[in-house]
C-alpha cells in the first residue's frame, strides 16, 4: 500500500503541477486583457500592467487549489485507469477504503499548501499589488458605492474617510462625536491623517468645532492626535477586498463592526471561507476517485477530464455566487461558506456508491 501511495502521489502532484500552469497563464491572460484599459494612464505603463498582474498571480493560485486538484486528479487516475493500473491493484486486494485513505493523505500537504498561501501570501501580494497600480496611476483609494467617502463607527462617534493613499494614509477625514445623549459635541475636520503606534492618529490640517449649549467655538490647529480604534489593518478593507484578506484581518475587522453593532455577514462568510475552503482539497480529491472507473463507452479520457472541469468551474463560480447571496439574505456564514464543499461532499459520495454498486 505504501508503494501504491507513493506512485499515485508522483502522478498526481505531476498533473496538480500542469493544470496549475495551465489554468494560471489562462487567468493571467485574461486580467491582462482586462489591464490594457487602464495602460497609460499617468504612469501606469506596460511594465508596471506586467508586475501588477505578476502579483496578483498568488490569489489566482488559491481560488483556482480545489479546481486544479480536482481536474489534476481525475488526469492522474484516468490515465492510471486507462493504463489498467488500477486495475491491478484493486484486483490485487486494495479496497475502496484504501483508496480514499491514500488519497486523503496525499491531499493532506495540498491543504496545508492552500491555507498558508491563502493566509500568508496572497493578502499581502494582492496589497501590493493595488498599491503599485494605484501609485502608478496617481490615484487614492475611496469606498466604492458612497460618493461622501467611507462611514465607521468608532465608539462614540461617526468617522467619515475620503480616501486612502497606498501608504494606508488617509485624506478628507471628519470625524463626529456625540454624548451618551446622542447630541452632537464636535465635529473635527483634518486634511490628512498618518497612523503613530498605540493606537493613534496625527492628524494635519485639523479644523475642530466644539458645540455648547447656547454657542460652538472653532479652533485651527496645524496637527492633533487622534485616539482611535481604527487602524490600517481594519482599514485595509478599502483598498483589499474580504475574499483577499487573511482570515485575521477579517477577524479583527468583523469584531470592530460587531462591537459598533453594524452588519457583519459578508466579512463572516469571508472569514469562514478563508478557515474551510483549505478542506474543499479533500472534497475534491474524493471526487475524483469514481472517474478512475475507465469505460470507453461513457467518454473515455477526454470525456472525463471535461466533466472534471466543468465540476471543477461549477465550484469555483457557483461558490461565489452562494456566499453573495448568503450575505445578501443574512444566512448563516459558516453555511454559506460550506454549502458548496458540503454539496460537492455528497455528489462525491453518492458517485463512489454508485461505482461500487457497477
Amino acid at each position: 500500500m505504501k508503494l501504491l501511495t507513493a506512485y499515485l502521489r508522483r502522478e498526481i502532484y505531476a498533473s496538480i503541477a500542469l493544470v496549475f500552469a495551465a489554468l494560471v497563464m489562462l487567468f493571467a491572460l485574461m486580467d491582462m486583457i482586462n489591464e490594457l484599459s487602464s495602460v497609460g494612464r499617468a504612469d501606469y505603463k506596460l511594465g508596471y500592467m506586467l508586475l501588477y498582474v505578476t502579483l496578483t498571480v498568488p490569489g489566482r493560485v488559491y481560488e483556482l487549489f480545489p479546481v486544479a486538484v480536482l481536474i489534476g486528479t481525475i488526469f492522474a487516475l484516468v490515465q492510471m485507469a486507462a493504463n489498467s493500473e488500477l486495475t491491478v491493484y484493486r484486483s490485487s486486494g486494495v479496497s475502496l477504503k484504501q483508496m480514499i485513505y491514500a488519497l486523503l493523505k496525499i491531499g493532506a500537504p495540498l491543504v496545508v499548501l492552500c491555507f498558508l498561501t491563502g493566509e500568508f501570501v496572497a493578502p499581502p501580494s494582492e496589497r501590493l499589488a493595488q498599491q503599485t497600480k494605484l501609485r502608478a496611476q496617481n490615484l487614492q483609494v475611496s469606498a466604492k458605492g458612497f460618493r461622501t467617502g467611507v462611514w465607521v463607527k468608532d465608539e462614540g462617534s461617526f468617522v467619515n474617510v475620503k480616501g486612502m493613499l497606498p501608504d494606508t494614509s488617509l485624506v478628507g477625514v471628519n470625524i463626529y462625536e456625540y454624548d451618551d445623549n446622542y447630541h452632537l459635541r464636535s465635529i473635527t475636520s483634518a486634511e490628512r491623517a498618518t497612523y503613530l503606534e498605540g493606537q493613534s492618529w496625527q492628524l494635519e490640517g485639523v479644523k475642530q468645532t466644539n458645540f455648547y449649549k447656547q454657542t460652538a467655538v472653532t479652533d485651527n490647529r496645524p496637527r492633533s492626535e487622534w485616539r482611535s480604534s481604527l487602524n490600517p489593518d481594519i482599514l485595509s478593507v478599502l483598498l483589499v477586498a474580504p475574499e483577499y484578506m487573511s482570515a485575521w484581518n477579517l477577524y479583527q475587522y468583523t469584531q470592530h463592526l460587531r462591537d459598533n453593532h453594524q452588519k457583519t455577514a459578508r466579512f463572516e462568510i469571508a472569514m469562514w471561507n478563508k478557515l474551510v475552503y483549505p478542506f474543499a482539497v479533500l472534497v475534491m480529491m474524493m471526487l475524483a476517485l469514481p472517474f478512475s472507473s475507465y469505460q470507453r463507452r461513457e467518454g473515455g479520457i477526454s470525456g472525463k477530464i471535461f466533466l472534471g472541469i466543468v465540476l471543477g468551474l461549477s465550484f469555483h463560480f457557483i461558490g461565489r455566487l452562494f456566499t453573495n447571496v448568503g450575505a445578501l439574505n443574512d444566512w448563516s456564514p459558516l453555511l454559506s461558506a460550506t454549502a458548496m464543499s458540503w454539496m460537492f461532499l455528497a455528489l462525491a459520495l453518492g458517485m463512489l456508491w454508485r461505482t461500487e454498486r457497477r
